[in-house]
């Protein structure tokens, strides 16, 4: 097997900013960037647009759209031609 064929597979934490979330993992991400975690030690951090706890289909907060009133609507309109 040839040596330094595959990239590094270490601790990463993944931040959500605008939910204040994050967590650690592993990872083959790099990032400049590094924060300290409760464990006290220092770890690579890429910040992420959207996780779980912003994502509106798991925090609840996606819309329900009424399919069946529109298709209602829809033949009422047409029906009549």
């Amino acid at each position: 097997m040839r040596k330094n064929l595959h990239p590094a597979y270490r601790p990463v934490v993944f931040r959500d900013p605008s939910a204040e979330y994050a967590f650690l993992t592993r990872s083959t991400a790099t990032s400049d960037k590094t924060v300290e975690w409760s464990d006290g030690r220092t770890y690579p951090v890429i910040d992420v647009d959207v996780s779980s706890a912003s994502h509106p289909f798991y925090t609840g907060r996606g819309r329900i759209v009424d399919s069946a009133g529109r298709v209602e609507r829809f033949r009422q309109r047409y029906s009549k031609m």
